[in-house]
């Protein structure tokens, strides 16, 4: 933003991880900035997240690396078992270090907001604000809530998650003017049901995994079409998670229909049919959710789709994934910090070159995604069959070249200094800002 002309006043609607990072960066910036959120307080749901390489350096680089190792524990790698937790293979984490220059890092999911929450001034973040609608001019956006407020700034970004009413409002609006591609309109695709929860510190004695000073992670493919995670964490906690895949769309829509909302009844039929299932760090699943909160067991739908598009006006959208939202907003204070004014077409500047630079990382890592997800949890026969080949066939120089991909992009800020590539791989360069080497050559003669 050119400093001879007005700052922008930006609405960020949604209190996640996408819209935390947003507000992180914009309070850097010194752009003014406000952040609705429907929840009326935040819940520390979730199980255990995992921060790799592709936004563990933008971290860093904003000092928060030291933090984050503190509640943390690296990965030394995932093992794939059987029901009967036979062995079915292991990818291993070390060699990926080397390349990437940073370990996997492994936490509970509410450490780390906290962490982010941390950042954004607290007055800045509105509890209990469910925004219903928005109105686009050519002077200002003007967002209001059901509570009756209103806010207006020059910007509005959506980052409420895979069902954003922000998205769904702005889609609405251009489908009635006939400009959203038909792809847009059509519904998600739904894979798996997941039910997930972080037990209260267990006894080590009783999980001996709890000693080590690095992450036990194991996926267990069931006889059929479910599957379970765990994951031994800092504090003697583990996180579990229970998957059941959809074989077809219209079997996902069905129990979509069935769980609009999810119910006590709906959470104990699924607790029921996996509590006695085979846990790989001993005894059985039920031992962990028992001695996790009922307040605290979180199910949800595991959607999968890309959008196409992405702004409009003086709207954009940040994409859903903790990692995918936090990387979005990366790219969104880049253009907006090369931003000339608060014009309509300034703004519609901005928001191309951010979708021009984010939307071929974002299909990669959600093609990237859904390859995962068939590996370590897939049990249709033909995915049966692809991880069968990938741990007994595929050479192990192709899955490392696969991986030495994924680590490339690891996009900064490039308003601040940004700080050198760790490990051995390859970093894709990165667009400079114009303002700040502007600035720098200022500051350089200004010296002389």
């Amino acid at each position: 933003m050119s400093e001879t002309k007005k700052q922008p006043v930006v609405i960020i609607v949604g209190a996640g991880f996408g819209g935390l990072m947003m507000g992180l960066l914009l309070e850097r910036m010194g752009v003014p900035y406000t952040i609705l959120e429907r929840a009326a307080k935040v819940k520390p749901l979730g199980s255990a997240m995992s921060l790799k390489t592709n936004i563990l350096t933008v971290l860093d680089q904003l000092g928060l690396l030291e933090e984050i190792v503190k509640f943390a524990a690296p990965v030394s790698g995932v093992d794939m078992l059987n029901a009967k937790l036979g062995k079915i293979g292991r990818i291993g984490w070390n060699e990926r270090r080397e390349v990437a220059g940073y370990e996997d890092y492994v936490f509970t999911r509410p450490k780390f907001y906290d962490l982010m929450l941390k950042q954004v001034p607290a007055h800045k973040v509105l509890m209990n604000k469910n925004v219903v609608r928005f109105e686009d001019t050519k002077e200002n956006v003007s967002v209001f809530c059901a509570d009756g407020t209103t806010y207006q700034g020059d910007i509005l970004i959506g980052v409420d998650g895979i069902h954003s009413g922000v998205r769904q409002n702005l889609y609405k609006q251009l489908e009635e003017q006939s400009l959203l591609p038909k792809s847009d309109a059509e519904s998600l695709t739904i894979g798996y049901t997941c039910m997930l929860g972080v037990a209260e510190p267990k006894d080590p004695s009783k999980y001996p995994q709890l000693k080590d000073p690095f992450t036990h992670f194991a996926t267990v493919l069931g006889g059929g079409l479910q599957s379970w995670i765990v994951i031994t964490v800092p504090g003697n906690q583990i996180c579990w998670v229970l998957l059941k895949q959809f074989e077809t769309a219209q079997q996902s829509n069905e129990q979509a229909l069935l769980n609009a909302e999810w119910g006590p009844e709906s959470n104990e039929a699924m607790i029921k049919e996996y509590r006695d299932f085979a846990c790989p760090l001993g005894g059985v699943l039920g031992d962990l959710i028992d001695d996790t909160p009922n307040e605290l067991i979180s199910k949800v739908f595991l959607e999968e789709k890309l959008f196409e598009t992405w702004h409009h006006g003086r709207t954009a959208l940040i994409g859903d994934g903790a990692i995918n939202a936090m990387q979005d907003a990366v790219i969104m204070s880049n253009c907006l910090y090369d931003m000339v004014d608060t014009t309509p077409e300034s703004i519609s500047t901005v928001f191309k070159e951010y979708y021009k630079q984010r939307y071929p990382r974002a299909k990669a890592m959600v093609e990237h995604s859904k390859d995962i997800s068939k590996v370590l949890g897939g049990q249709t026969m033909v995915q049966r069959v692809a991880r069968y080949a990938q741990f007994n066939y595929t050479p192990y120089s192709v899955l490392q070249r696969k991986f030495e991909k994924t680590a490339e992009y690891r996009p900064q800020f490039n308003w601040i200094p940004m700080i050198e590539a760790r490990g051995t791989g390859v970093v894709l360069p990165q667009l400079p800002s114009r303002r700040y080497a502007e600035e720098q050559a200022k500051r350089i003669v200004s010296k002389l």
